[in-house]
């Protein structure tokens, strides 16, 4: 459990504090103090693998997690919810995926499996520590960060992790806040048991909102609608033992336009044709879709489920309007419920805004090895959606994270030339 890993108190020596208001600007930062640690925000598989990995490379690392445990988005997803991706290929450095956990592991163990992470590499976890504002150091050398109780924390360097799906995004559809239907975000929903016997809409046609549709059909949901504003890529989750990430993982640095070209006929051999029931095949590539930050829905179900009719699909919602849900064809519909499958904003804006680190939709400008020319020693980690899939780059990216750290801090600590 999280709770028996080494939990340590941010505030003992080696770990500097600093009074109010210290902070200097971005082009201030310079050497890193060798007595500070590198803090880890977030206590998720990303925060946990870099923590692990800096360890590796001799560099203390402290991870601050905001609840009482690690993995707290992972314990807030769906019951059904298991990774799309290989469990031989999901597992973060120093640590296989134990072979029990099957293929496609569940999301509880995925949460096992984070326990026993942090507790078996001993990583220094401080929970109940969050962290709301990070600036550079008054003296140069290294980052001041603000977190819970007023505690001012120095550190040599920061890896950012506060996770992917961070804060759900519930679109402001005219007259939401008028429905009085019961609407909730993807996040809130758990199982199908609530929606038995009740006629829902999921909104949204990413691999989340084609699982809780799939669930809901399963559970005994007296009819789900499932509204889509652009038709997805879907691709079979493993074919004949094969499994998609395999073929992700080869294409992944092959020319975009030339995946988009092989996957089409792969697409037309592995998937049926569901025009008929509202799903056209994209009119653009699946490559390309996924550089704009659409990854393939991998298929649980949804194909049988839409074939079959026990998944509707219908127009975008446009709004709501009198009790009724307003589509983008004009239809206008009475779901019992509404589960809203918008996805999630990054919600970087206050921790690390002011630094001029993040793009104009709030992702970080650099992630892994690299760190931002205004703010060298800042470190992203987990803020892509790779096609590859998001465990194995974590645990690629966290090695790479740690050796950057750690080649900069050698550099540092040479003594300088006369």
């Amino acid at each position: 459990m999280a709770d028996s890993s080494t939990s340590t108190d941010p505030t003992e020596p080696g770990d500097s504090t600093k009074p109010a208001g210290s902070g200097g600007s971005a082009g201030h930062v310079g050497r890193a103090r060798a007595d500070r640690p590198v803090y880890v925000i977030g206590g998720g598989p990303g925060g946990l693998a870099a923590a692990y990995a800096l360890r590796a490379q001799g560099v203390r690392a402290v991870v601050l997690e905001k609840s009482d445990q690690v993995g707290t988005s992972w314990r807030k997803h769906y019951d059904r919810l298991r990774l799309h991706t290989t469990r031989r290929l999901s597992g973060l450095p120093g640590l296989p995926m134990p072979r029990r956990f099957g293929r496609w592991v569940s999301r509880d163990n995925v949460v096992r499996y984070l326990e026993k992470y942090a507790e078996y590499h001993e990583l220094e976890v401080v929970t109940g520590v969050e962290v709301s504002r990070v600036e550079p150091a008054a003296d140069g050398s290294g980052w001041l960060l603000h977190a819970t109780g007023g505690r001012e924390l120095t550190g040599s360097a920061v890896v950012v992790a506060t996770g992917y799906n961070h804060t759900p995004h519930l679109p402001d559809w005219p007259g939401r806040d008028a429905y009085t239907g019961e609407l909730l975000h993807a996040r809130e929903y758990r199982n199908a048991a609530p929606f038995a016997g009740r006629d829902v809409l999921v909104v949204g046609v990413g691999n989340t909102g084609a699982e809780i549709a799939v669930d809901l059909v399963e559970g005994g949901a007296s009819r789900v609608r499932l509204a889509v504003r652009t038709a997805p890529h879907i691709v079979r989750r493993s074919t004949a033992g094969w499994a998609a990430q395999f073929s992700a993982i080869v294409v992944r640095h092959l020319p975009v336009a030339l995946v988009d070209r092989l996957a089409k006929p792969m697409a037309r051999l592995s998937v049926p044709d569901l025009s008929a029931q509202g799903l056209p095949r994209p009119d653009t590539g699946l490559y390309s879709r996924v550089n704009a930050g659409s990854i393939p829905v991998q298929d649980v179900g949804l194909i049988d489920a839409v074939r079959k009719g026990r998944v509707e699909i219908v127009a975008a919602v446009e709004g709501f309007e009198d009790g009724k849900v307003v589509l983008a064809d004009g239809d206008r519909i009475e779901p019992e419920a509404v589960v809203s499958a918008t996805g999630y904003r990054r919600a970087l804006e206050g921790l690390v805004g002011h630094l001029d680190v993040l793009d104009e939709r709030g992702r970080p400008v650099v992630h892994g090895a690299r760190t931002p020319a205004a703010a060298p020693g800042l470190y992203f980690q987990g803020y892509t959606n790779p096609i590859s899939g998001m465990f194995r780059e974590l645990a690629l990216d966290a090695q790479k994270i740690a050796k950057a750290v750690a080649r900069r801090g050698r550099v540092e600590r040479q003594p300088a030339r006369t």
